[in-house]
């Protein structure tokens, strides 16, 4: 037997440790090739189930099979649930018309947006270096641009003169600023305040990037703006308290906020409580939630309030100089929550209130208000609300106490006046969702700030975020009506002598709208 050379038994052996390594980088992949197909296994399972309790609802839902009674119900709860009013039927849904095309080439950019103009003239001829040119014709072109957000300094010379006729000395008044001996100008605390509280940049992360900028400014320096700027809105968001309390209604809603309060080891739970009439929002603080404190704050309130159904608010409504108007929004989410124990019963109570809803929606996209609002909501509403009613009273004595869909419909049968308010006073909306969604910047900026520094800084946060939801909800430019109230309320403000009404973001939208963009009045004067 021929004997293997020690080059060839390095060889094999090479070849083997390769083989061995290989099979490794094999046997790894097919361990992540395995991972990646049980978790494939695992969505499917998902999609599976999810499309199953789908298909089981639909069936259930859109089955022509009728809902028996339970055998033990007397002879009148029997008639009456077999009597039950029919639900409307489902609207189909209705396939979106095409998108129209926009026409071809370019569209003109808004007028309202600055323009910086640039104009090029040519210094000699391209071809025979003439510089005796003439001008005859213009090429004009607008393109968007942006200017970069960036520090800079305001230096402002102001020379002091000797009278010749009298001798007495003159120095002009200094620019604009939001209060005396400020370090910033209104512009910046403008910037400052936006960046703060309508884009919800938390304090730290501004402070870095102006010290990224070249820019150190304490922390203590950015929290005494805030309270700059509160104090001075504090005017204005009192304005817009004075509108709400005369209105003819106003929708509320509450959501907590973590105070930290002196002395005490944790955080305090405090509540941020939101009122607006749809374009007026403000903003308050409250410790507590105790109803003593809402009842103290509307009491010169005389109208109807859209909130939800809480029992501090009841207390609200006892005299009745405060009409309650309840959210058909928690009744419809209540009834779909429900189709899980009772799909046909809770889909069948969904089909009123889903043609309330149509109709509503209807009337918002024919732009119906006042009477003619009024009289849509009882022509159209108002006859799906009566037949729920009775299906209420027919299918309610069916079900068992601990049912969902009991719950549901028992939120409606409590709360039905306040449920149907909206069909009589065509100001107020049908839901409180206007209300919540005031929340969701809220919301977000709880994930950033975490809490409020002390009780104050709730009571400033509360201010300024009312502010800027009333520049949100009247559509302006937020930041530039910032700049425009801090010059009117800063240093300057003698000299433009204005009340608190006058310099609301209503009357700056009101200036903007009458003079134009390109008007002073609206930014400057």
């Amino acid at each position: 037997m021929a004997r293997v050379s020690q080059a060839e038994h390095e060889r094999v052996l090479e070849q083997n440790a390769a083989l061995v390594e290989r099979v490794g980088r094999l046997a790894t992949q097919i361990g992540h090739l395995s991972d990646q197909l049980a978790r494939a296994n695992d969505r499917i399972d998902e999609l599976l189930a999810a499309l199953g309790q789908k298909a089981a609802r639909r069936q259930n839902t859109e089955s022509e099979q009728p809902v028996e009674a339970p055998s033990d119900l007397s002879d009148d709860v029997r008639e009456a649930f077999e009597n039950r009013p029919t639900p409307p039927e489902r609207e189909e849904k209705k396939k979106k018309p095409p998108k129209k095309r926009e026409k071809a080439g370019r569209n003109k950019l808004p007028d309202s947006l600055p323009r910086d103009t640039h104009t090029l003239t040519p210094s000699s001829c391209d071809h025979c270096g003439s510089t005796d040119l003439a001008v005859v014709r213009q090429h004009v072109e607008e393109k968007l641009t942006v200017v970069k957000a960036h520090q800079r300094v305001r230096r402002t010379v102001r020379d002091t003169c000797d009278c010749n006729a009298c001798g007495q000395r003159t120095t002009p008044r200094a620019l604009p600023a939001p209060f005396p001996r400020s370090k910033a100008t209104c512009e910046w605390l403008a910037w400052f305040i936006w960046a703060r509280h309508a884009l919800l940049l938390p304090m730290d992360r501004i402070r870095r990037d102006l010290d990224g900028k070249g820019v150190p400014l304490a922390m203590s320096y950015l929290v005494s703006q805030v309270e700059r700027a509160a104090d001075i809105l504090a005017p204005i968001d009192g304005e817009h308290w004075k509108q709400l309390l005369g209105g003819d209604w106003m929708g509320m809603d509450a959501t907590g906020l973590k105070v930290c309060v002196k002395g005490v080891p944790e955080t305090h739970n405090g509540n941020l409580e939101a009122f607006h009439n749809g374009e007026t929002v403000v903003v308050q603080y409250e410790a507590t939630k105790h109803s003593d404190n809402l009842v103290s704050k509307l009491r010169p309130f005389s109208g109807v309030l859209v909130a939800d159904a809480e029992h501090r608010h009841n207390v609200l409504f006892e005299d009745g100089s405060i009409i309650e108007a309840g959210c058909n929004a928690h009744g419809r989410r209540k009834l779909r929550d429900a189709e899980t124990a009772q799909p046909k019963l809770a889909a069948d109570a969904g089909r009123f209130i889903s043609a309330v809803y149509n109709a509503e929606a209807e009337a918002r996209k024919l732009g119906l208000t006042g009477e003619a609002l009024r009289d849509w909501r009882r022509q159209r509403c108002k006859p799906h609300l009566d037949d729920f009613e009775r299906w209420n009273d027919a299918v309610r004595p069916t079900l068992l106490p601990s049912d969902p869909l009991t719950k549901a419909l028992a939120y409606y049968s409590n709360h039905w006046d306040a449920l149907c308010r909206f069909v009589d006073h065509p100001e107020i909306p049908i839901d409180n969702s206007a209300t919540e969604r005031l929340y969701q910047p809220i919301a977000k900026l709880r994930h950033n700030i975490l809490f409020a520094g002390s009780t104050e800084g709730a009571h400033r946060l509360a201010t300024l975020l009312g502010i800027v939801a009333t520049c949100r909800a009247l559509g302006i430019d937020g930041e530039a009506y910032l700049a425009w109230a801090f010059t009117r309320l800063g240093t300057h403000k003698d000299l433009y002598d204005l009340t608190a009404a006058e310099l609301t973001p209503a009357a700056y939208a009101a200036a903007y709208a009458r003079d134009g963009p390109g008007s002073d009045t609206a930014t400057t004067g």
